[in-house]
């Protein structure tokens, strides 16, 4: 029993000197972290004295076993009392009117097991609330301090553009500042299922990065606003060419090839030079912010367009191609033809002169074309096979 007191008192030393205990207990607290302290300090507070009752009670059977070297029997029975008898009052615990007896005791008393089971229990919950605290503000200071610290970056960055009052930033200010409070002062209101929940720490952190980014474009393009415009400039300029060449493709790919399939773009270079225009109003009125967005904006719907212009332009050629394709193919299995011997064959003359037609007529009927040319190829490859026959 006395190893078992080295241990219980090591363990509240312990338990006093923990940083979570040390938090809590010069934290000005609210809500429910403000509640289970208080429980925590009760049961601190009963601990130290059921303790300190416990050790009375302990020291007196010492003082008892250490009067003779061989107890007699009434040291005998005074051990048997404090040891394993209701040696223990309870602090606090004294007994309701309702339940007592009219020669029972008016205060609980235990054995020093029972002591020792009921300081177990009251230490556990305590260390539990201590070490739930301490995992909290662990959890949550960092990303909240974090979170802070994008607040004032970005502030500077809104400050630099000398645009005046954010509202954006304002509200992750007040939000930031009430979730700032509760963190600080009420950490356990944001633990669910044992884990701190970061959800809304994490929430205001993705809105700042995004407005530090916006924030950090508009520098950028203020900065470099000229040089910038004449890179949209530049950008617009080259949709306007790609769409005049996929118009001048489709004009020519109508004109000969038969129902292409290629549909009528319209052209938006003009309308993208419109938008950059009007960025100069913008630029005037010092609204960065809007800026560098309609600047972006711009750049994507000029880009997209180029590689809409690209692909229009692409299919038109493609079918040309594919005409200029089959023409090739179509002389390469006359040539064969020839070194076959087969050029005066009636039914090879025939098949080619269908295909020629088709290939070489406008508009060319690319699908028939492409059956006629397949068809005289395998001809050709037949009548291969029956001259080898017959050699």
């Amino acid at each position: 029993m006395r190893a078992d007191r080295e241990r219980i008192s090591a363990a509240l030393l312990d338990l006093d000197g923990h940083d979570g205990f040390r938090l809590l207990d010069g934290a000005s607290l609210e809500g429910e972290t403000w509640r289970r302290w208080n429980e925590v300090q009760d049961r601190v507070a009963l601990l130290w004295r059921l303790f300190a009752e416990y050790q009375r009670v302990l020291d007196e059977a010492v003082a008892v076993r250490a009067r003779r070297s061989r107890p007699d029997a009434d040291d005998l029975a005074t051990l048997t009392r404090l040891l394993t008898g209701d040696a223990v009052e309870m602090p606090g615990g004294e007994i309701p009117l309702e339940q007592r007896t009219l020669l029972g005791p008016p205060v609980e008393r235990v054995t020093l097991r029972e002591a020792v089971a009921r300081m177990s229990e009251a230490f556990e919950r305590a260390a539990a609330v201590i070490a739930a605290a301490d995992a909290a503000w662990t959890a949550l200071l960092v990303p909240l301090e974090a979170a802070e610290e994008a607040w004032r970056e970005t502030a500077r960055l809104a400050q630099r553009l000398g645009a005046g009052r954010d509202p954006v930033l304002d509200r992750l200010g007040r939000e930031l500042t009430a979730l700032g409070r509760t963190v600080r002062t009420d950490p356990l209101s944001q633990v669910r299922d044992g884990v701190a929940d970061t959800a809304r720490l994490d929430g205001v952190r993705g809105e700042l990065t995004r407005r530090r980014d916006e924030l950090m474009a508009a520098v950028e393009v203020r900065d470099g606003y000229d040089a910038r415009t004449r890179e949209l400039a530049a950008l617009i300029g080259a949709v306007a060419d790609a769409e005049e060449e996929a118009r001048r493709a489709r004009t020519t790919v109508v004109v000969k090839i038969v129902d292409p399939g290629v549909p009528e773009a319209s052209p938006v270079a003009a309308a993208l030079g419109d938008r950059l225009v009007a960025l100069d109003a913008l630029r005037t009125s010092g609204r960065w912010s809007d800026v560098a967005a309609r600047v972006a904006d711009l750049d994507r719907a000029a880009r997209a367009a180029l590689a809409s212009a690209n692909e229009h332009r692409a299919l038109s050629t493609g079918l040309l191609d594919r005409r200029a394709e089959l023409r090739g193919r179509l002389g390469a299995y006359q040539a064969k033809a020839a070194r076959l011997g087969l050029v005066e064959d009636d039914e090879l003359t025939r098949l080619h002169a269908a295909a020629k037609d088709l290939l070489w007529s406008a508009p060319c009927d690319l699908r028939r074309a492409t059956a006629a040319v397949a068809q005289y190829q395998r001809a050709i490859n037949a009548a291969e096979t029956g001259t080898g026959t017959r050699r």
